[in-house]
């Protein structure tokens, strides 16, 4: 039996709020796609991820006595359990498993909404969306919406309440990568809660990217379960949010066309010459 840790972990100084919560990972990792909860477990350990996302619909939280519960292998005590709408194509829908995650949870109220359009494409349905987030928000939850790379729609969801806004880098599961990064940077620059890429991401040089346009933090699930060795796409992952974080906040070179510039400078140079 592993010790309990702290509840969040902090490592750093340089944490990530959300809803008025500290967490020192910028990494958030899904649940699905796993062997067994044994490799489940394994990977978010390696991950170091500190908020962990759970498919209501598709995981045993105790509503199946009997069945392997996932608390037993991921302690609420020891991770932020983010429980998410998969599988939800209505409002209606995705609003009654959330209010049934909460009676689970003992009350746990940040949550992650997602709406689907279709079973083929996963692409947000955003109508549906809009109209969830307003009644969970109202219901008193702490809402993180999985969203279009919108900036319209980012802020109609921020103006609503929800506490991060969490666009698509691609199609979830596709890994993709970012294939808008403009719009994602038009999101992040007009933000005032976290922008979190969820979906899309295919492996470590993709997270880096996201960190490195300044979002907040990155969530992944597929990435690093259908990886030919998850426990390592894990770690490889940690590193990657935590070295694209740095590259964001160090401050990049501006780039520069048609003209280069040597590193090491060429005024002053001794020469030699006649004495």
């Amino acid at each position: 039996m592993r010790p309990a840790a702290l509840h969040p972990i902090m490592t750093t100084t340089d944490t990530l709020t959300i809803a008025g919560t500290a967490y020192g990972s910028r990494l958030l990792v899904g649940t699905g796609k796993y062997k067994d909860f044994d490799q489940t477990r394994d990977a978010i350990e390696a991950s170091g991820a500190n908020i962990v996302t759970v498919a209501i619909r598709r995981t045993n939280l105790g509503q199946n006595p009997g069945e392997p519960n996932l608390l037993d292998y991921l302690p609420p005590s020891r991770y932020t359990l983010l429980p998410n709408t998969a599988g939800c194509y209505s409002a209606d829908d995705a609003v009654r498993t959330l209010r049934l995650a909460r009676e689970l949870l003992d009350g746990h109220d940040l949550v992650k909404l997602e709406v689907l359009g279709d079973s083929h494409t996963l692409f947000p349905n955003m109508p549906e969306t809009l109209k969830a987030a307003r009644t969970l928000v109202d219901d008193g939850f702490k809402v993180m919406v999985y969203c279009t790379d919108d900036p319209i729609q980012a802020r109609m969801l921020e103006d609503i309440g929800c506490v991060a806004v969490m666009p698509l880098a691609s199609l979830i599961g596709s890994g993709m990568g970012i294939l808008n990064p403009w719009n994602l940077k038009l999101i992040i620059d007009q933000a005032r809660v976290p922008v979190i890429v969820d979906a899309g991401v295919g492996t470590a040089s993709d997270a880096a990217i996201a960190m490195e346009l300044g979002c907040d933090a990155v969530l992944m699930n597929t990435a690093i379960a259908a990886a030919q060795d998850p426990v390592r796409m894990a770690g490889a992952m940690r590193k990657a949010v935590e070295a694209g974080r740095d590259a964001f906040l160090a401050g990049r070179m501006p780039r520069k066309r048609y003209s280069g510039a040597p590193s090491s400078p060429t005024e002053g140079l001794i020469t030699g010459g006649a004495n």
